[in-house]
């Protein structure tokens, strides 16, 4: 596939580099030549340094011929500017990153289509539904629901009281026939192991789960995790998360925000009645002492820093906060901050790669979700009539490397997979698969 990517920075810059793993002729459009070097020094990518708006640019890069265009700058108006003229150019799709709350409703959705952009993502909106649904289901350290929440991808760390440990995957399915949940991937000691039947769970493992939303009881008591009730949260940083977060989560929780820049705390407190907005510095131990964190149930750090909110985190954990979200920009922290005690990372550079990667597959992805720490996505792919995966049992089929059926949707109803399950025509399928295999997977469903 032929893919422009338009970008000013690190977003832009980690999907290239994600991209072009998977054999895509990649083009990266910036207005910083300087980087452009630094990424040409690592990767063998096609770099022009130029405004994305100019159309001079936009042909210099290929656009006219061009399957897929991002643009994922910082400024909306230049992403849609510049997918608007990339439509008219002669791009086949278009894709665009936007802040608005306001252009993701359906009706609006439509007229930016009329105009040329047949996409739009909000990794904050996302970044801040994650966020929600992991205080809600608070067992979980990373979560994605797929077809409504029919099935959903759990990632949870077994520790020391899990009743798991040291047993087969076999035995436990021995053990408990109508678990009803199924592992595709295990991360142990930074490496990734897609399990076979007699892989033993260790502690410490970082377990992925595709489950349906009522075996949650048989997670925990598999995981050895504890439900907490959450009651109360603390928030640091008041910016689009972090209002996006506070939107979703005012009405069921005692929420308080912590913000340094005062006009954004303005604006915080005509929004909303019910949350307490605090002007102060949220790496400042004196005042979170004073905001009550030994009583706060969650924590989540959602400045510009990352090394701010890794330690904020980290000293909330401490204090007995029982959950802890980090928004971790650098991606090379992820598996330290994992390792360290931080229950959860949110990443926006992963977020956006999770939304686009699905148009970058062919076939008809429904849903995707890159993984935290390791390169990998799980992926809900619709099987096509009379494709290879509809014909055989799933245990007569030579999967890819790296792939791993979890479950599938049919007619409304989740099931998970096992070895004699036959995939239909118009299933849902989701499976776990790494980069190097995902177009190899969802060719078998088409």
């Amino acid at each position: 596939m032929n893919i422009v990517i338009a970008g000013d920075g690190e977003v832009g810059f980690h999907l290239a580099s994600s991209l072009s793993k998977v054999k895509h002729n990649i083009t990266v459009v910036d207005p910083n030549s300087e980087l452009l070097k630094m990424l040409e020094a690592d990767s063998d990518l096609l770099t022009i340094a130029g405004n994305s708006t100019s159309l001079a640019t936009l042909r210099e890069a290929g656009v006219a011929n061009c399957d897929l265009l991002i643009s994922v700058l910082h400024q909306e108006s230049i992403n849609i500017i510049t997918c608007m003229l990339g439509k008219r150019l002669g791009a086949k799709r278009t894709i665009a990153r936007v802040n608005t709350q306001e252009y993701l409703n359906d009706i609006n959705k439509g007229m930016f289509r009329g105009m040329g952009v047949d996409e739009l993502v909000c990794p904050e909106k996302i970044a801040a539904k994650e966020i929600s649904n992991l205080l809600t289901r608070n067992v979980a350290t990373e979560l994605f629901d797929f077809s409504n929440g029919l099935l959903c991808i759990y990632m949870l760390r077994i520790d020391h009281r899990a009743l798991v440990i040291n047993k087969t995957l076999i035995d436990v399915a021995k053990e408990y026939p109508d678990l009803g949940i199924r592992t595709v991937c295990i991360i142990r000691k930074g490496r990734t192991i897609i399990p076979k039947g007699d892989e033993k769970y260790v502690v410490n493992d970082l377990v992925y789960l595709i489950a349906k939303p009522d075996s949650i009881n048989k997670i925990k008591q598999l995981g050895g995790k504890e439900d907490h009730n959450l009651r109360s949260a603390i928030i640091v940083g008041g910016g689009r998360i972090g209002r996006r977060a506070a939107i979703n989560l005012h009405n069921k929780l005692d929420l308080k925000i912590i913000e340094k820049d005062i006009d954004r705390c303005n604006r915080l407190a005509n929004e909303f009645d019910d949350v307490m907005i605090i002007n102060g510095d949220g790496s400042d131990v004196s005042l979170l002492q004073d905001e009550g964190i030994r009583t706060t149930d969650a924590f989540i750090s959602l400045t510009q820093s990352t090394e701010t909110n890794i330690m904020s985190c980290l000293y909330a954990h401490r204090q007995g906060v029982k959950k802890t979200i980090a928004l971790v920009e650098n991606v090379n922290y992820i598996d330290v901050s994992q390792d360290i005690g931080i229950d959860t990372i949110i990443n926006k550079k992963l977020i956006t790669a999770s939304y686009i990667a699905r148009f970058t597959l062919g076939g008809e992805i429904t849903a995707s979700k890159w993984l935290s720490g390791i390169d990998a996505e799980v992926v809900e792919v619709v099987a096509k009539q009379g494709s290879p995966i509809t014909k055989k049992q799933l245990k007569d089929i030579k999967f890819p490397e790296g792939v791993n059926i979890g479950g599938l949707i049919r007619n409304g109803k989740a099931i998970i997979a096992q070895g004699q399950t036959q995939i239909e025509p118009n299933d849902k399928v989701v499976a776990f698969t790494i980069p190097e295999s995902a177009h190899k997977f969802v060719k078998l469903l088409s």
